[in-house]
């Protein structure tokens, strides 16, 4: 079994972070005073129900929308935008239809000033991990759905120089069986080349996956109820008596709140 080192060292930190939408009726809050301090490596789960914030904290920390209220640092800097140290991957895998999967993959890593054979061998080393060399020369209309966000993981992971991996429900869209196989792939990319992961999901079992750390936002505006520390190693037997304990404490620990 793996065991990913544990640090304390601080990576990201949310003080005081407060964020609402304007809307017909008026303003929504989505965030609300969010405190949430974030270590090297963990693989942190956000679960929460529709519209309490986990996408808008997601954006924010990509540099994609700022915070009304509050203060947002990754690596002890306060986030002005996007940046080469954050990479994210969203609910569609967003490829480019006209490269192939190795150009897809390279295109990121050349824009950041790789030459085209040190791009190229990265990414074969990525592709590897999520089982998917032998795709490299096809299209993304040859790809089944589960396959396309593979080389969506994979060119986010691929940027060396983003010690963090953004990560908004990514495999909501895919059936059951291919999504757990894509979370096994995204453990085994985790697991070769620990990073920080802030991972957006309303799946209890896939917080249960995944996860090193587990916290559940409450209905707007979110705030954090509950903090859990998961520390079964990988990869992790879902018909295990312990799996299902604690899926059925998440499960309850966010009826209890209102969260689902």
């Amino acid at each position: 079994m793996n065991v990913v080192a544990k640090t304390d060292t601080k990576v990201i930190e949310a003080v005081g972070l407060s964020h609402a939408y304007e809307t017909a009726a008026g303003w929504s809050k989505a965030l609300e005073k969010f405190e949430l301090e974030v270590k090297k490596n963990e693989f942190l789960c956000i679960l929460g129900p529709s519209g309490c914030g986990k996408s808008s904290f997601l954006r924010m920390l990509a540099g994609l929308m700022m915070p009304l209220q509050g203060n947002l640092l990754v690596n002890g800097q306060p986030i002005k935008g996007p940046g080469l140290d954050r990479a994210i991957v969203f609910q569609e895998a967003a490829l480019f239809p006209w490269l192939t999967v190795m150009r897809n993959v390279t295109f990121g890593l050349e824009m950041a000033g790789w030459d085209k054979e040190r791009a190229r061998k990265r990414a074969e080393d990525v592709l590897t991990i999520v089982g998917l060399l032998e795709a490299k020369d096809k299209y993304p209309y040859q790809l089944s759905g589960g396959m396309k966000h593979r080389v969506a993981v994979a060119r986010a992971w691929s940027l060396e120089a983003a010690s963090v991996l953004l990560m908004d429900e990514p495999f909501s869209a895919i059936d059951a069986i291919n999504r757990m196989s894509l979370q096994d792939y995204l453990v085994q990319a985790w697991l070769a080349e620990p990073r920080t992961v802030v991972y957006v999901t309303h799946d209890v079992e896939e917080a249960v996956a995944l996860a090193s750390r587990v916290i559940i936002l409450t209905p707007s505006p979110g705030r954090i109820v509950a903090d859990i520390a998961i520390d079964q190693q990988w990869p992790r037997n879902r018909d295990s008596d312990e799996f299902n304990r604690l899926k059925v404490e998440l499960t309850e620990k966010m009826r209890q709140t209102g969260s689902m």
